[in-house]
């Protein structure tokens, strides 16, 4: 059985910081083998407790897409508005999102299903409960983007669904519990970005 002992550690290290977030890819689909490959290594992320969360919605049909880009392109102008930002700015704003999710290659929703956690009586347990659950969904989608990389593909994770949680449920019948965190984008690459600067390791590590 192959190990990670079988690849040196630093080129383990030198792929996982090769990950770039992409958003302009290549008109070639990607298989349906290889979506479930990645959806399957997906659920093998960590969760608490063992709850596995996470659920996916494909975006699959054209219908889908629609629906969804529809609902949070209403939402997102109206947020925009209140913000007085000028009309052709919006505009500009709307069509650039509402184009990324028509135009994917491969297009998911993810969402944390919240009645698979546990209830308490006070208000701060049940919080700490359902953020259990996100950071649990979260490490999902991590894994999903990895999972992708090593596939050769590039994905970028967008979190328009968090500002419009019951617009996107209302566009996909999603049941009440599952609670919309991200849409990731994938596909081939057309353009992978340079690095971004990355702040020193001091300003985010403290010893103690």
């Amino acid at each position: 059985m192959s190990t990670a002992a079988d690849c040196p550690p630093s080129a383990l290290h030198a792929f996982l910081r090769r990950r770039r977030s992409v958003r302009r890819f290549a008109s070639r689909p990607v298989p349906e083998s290889i979506v479930r490959r990645l959806l399957d290594t997906a659920r093998w992320a960590p969760s608490a407790h063992n709850r596995q969360p996470w659920r996916w919605v494909v975006l699959h049909t054209p219908a889908a897409r629609t629906r969804l880009a529809d609902a949070m392109s209403a939402a997102f102008r109206r947020d925009l508005e209140a913000d007085g930002l000028p009309p052709d700015n919006i505009a500009a704003r709307v069509a650039r999102s509402r184009a990324r999710l028509l135009t994917a290659p491969v297009a998911l929703l993810l969402a944390a299903d919240l009645s698979v956690g546990d209830v308490y009586p006070d208000p701060a347990r049940q919080q700490a409960e359902t953020t259990m659950l996100i950071q649990s969904t979260a490490l999902a989608g991590l894994q999903l983007l990895l999972a992708a990389h090593a596939e050769g593909l590039g994905g970028v994770w967008t979190c328009g669904p968090l500002f419009a949680p019951e617009a996107v449920r209302q566009a996909l019948d999603l049941p009440a519990t599952w609670a919309p965190q991200a849409l990731f984008y994938l596909g081939y690459p057309a353009h992978t970005p340079e690095p971004r600067p990355r702040q020193p390791l001091d300003t985010f590590v403290h010893w103690r």
